[in-house]
């Protein structure tokens, strides 16, 4: 398991997306029989898939990646394919099952408990750096960034109104000491309260707390929501309390918003003609029937502009026959213009 640095020679770069080197986190396994090495790879791909979804608060589809478009030399390559704002679909995650023929291919053996020479079966899986582009595409306004508070690295930010006066900027430490158990920081730069607030919500702080002297007097501070900007008054002995209840409301409510965004802007296609219509003027994922044929894949990205994104393990009959061909279907499959 390591992160390492990758470079491809990219035509075309994106940030975060497709740059020429990039950060990936990978991991390589070795078992001693098939019923592991594919316990591991789905084991591998449900974590990634939790992790964009608990922590990140990106809906994915787990499925499983068609022959053509699976890793070279695998058995099954399984992918988590999530739904970025634009309605382009963008592979976030992949864990692939090389069975045994890689180790055939360079002597990978293992002597079994009969002390036997067997060839490992070996798995594969990856994430890289482009989540940090996928959470600027799902979540980000023209504001700035929106954080999920389980990733923010700062959860709390502290701006103090008129700071000059006596005890404000010793009351906001206090507030800070007392909101320690977040990652929280108190803005004592001195540019104005409007620039500190911008600032805040450009580089996607999940929660502001506005403390001023009126706030003071009166016991209370302003807690400002940067996913809605919602501003709710709180009692400073009840700060913490609430600070975590909006924190944990702020995730839920992010991830279900990219959720209904999906579903929103998925459709489900029973021909060609259907398929044509919906890729050029409904952009998001276009789930069709299939007859597992390449040529049929093939047809579908040349005349239509989409490329399959995954078989989903939740499988759903729309039709009898597949969307291209007419032929019966085999799977039914997630199609989508991608980054």
């Amino acid at each position: 398991n390591q992160w390492c640095s990758i470079v491809r020679w990219e035509k075309t770069t994106r940030p975060f997306l497709r740059s020429r080197e990039f950060l990936w986190q990978e991991g390589h396994t070795a078992h001693a029989t098939a019923e592991e090495a594919q316990e591991r790879t789905i084991q591998m791909l449900n974590l990634y898939a939790d992790f964009c979804e608990d922590f990140l608060a990106i809906p994915v589809v787990r499925g499983q990646k068609t022959d053509k478009e699976k890793f070279a030399g695998a058995e099954a390559t399984y992918t988590i394919e999530s739904l970025m704002h634009d309605g382009k679909a963008l592979q976030s995650g992949t864990s692939h099952n090389f069975g045994d023929g890689f180790a055939k291919a360079f002597g990978i053996q293992y002597s079994d408990k009969d002390n036997q020479l067997k060839y490992v079966h070996q798995t594969s899986w990856g994430m890289t750096t482009r989540m940090i582009g996928a959470i600027i595409m799902v979540h980000g306004d023209n504001e700035g960034l929106v954080l999920p508070p389980n990733v923010a690295p700062t959860q709390v930010v502290i701006v103090p109104i008129r700071q000059q006066q006596e005890g404000v900027l010793e009351k906001a430490r206090e507030v800070e000491e007392v909101l320690s158990n977040f990652r929280v920081k108190v803005d004592d730069s001195d540019k104005s309260p409007g620039w500190k607030f911008s600032e805040s919500e450009m580089r996607g702080i999940p929660v502001r707390v506005e403390l001023g002297p009126k706030d003071i007097e009166a016991g209370q501070a302003v807690l400002v929501r940067r996913d809605t900007h919602e501003k709710i008054t709180v009692a400073l002995n009840e700060i913490a309390e609430k600070v975590d209840e909006l924190l944990k409301t702020i995730q839920h409510d992010m991830y279900e918003r990219a959720k209904a965004h999906r579903d929103a802007h998925t459709y489900d296609a029973h021909n060609m003609e259907e398929m044509k219509d919906i890729a050029d003027n409904k952009p998001g994922f276009i789930r069709a029937m299939w007859c597992g044929c390449q040529e049929c894949e093939d047809k579908l990205k040349e005349q239509v502009g989409v490329t399959s994104r995954c078989m989903p393990f939740k499988q759903e009959k729309l039709a009898e026959t597949c969307v291209c061909c007419g032929k019966p279907a085999t799977k039914m499959v997630y199609w989508g213009k991608a980054y």
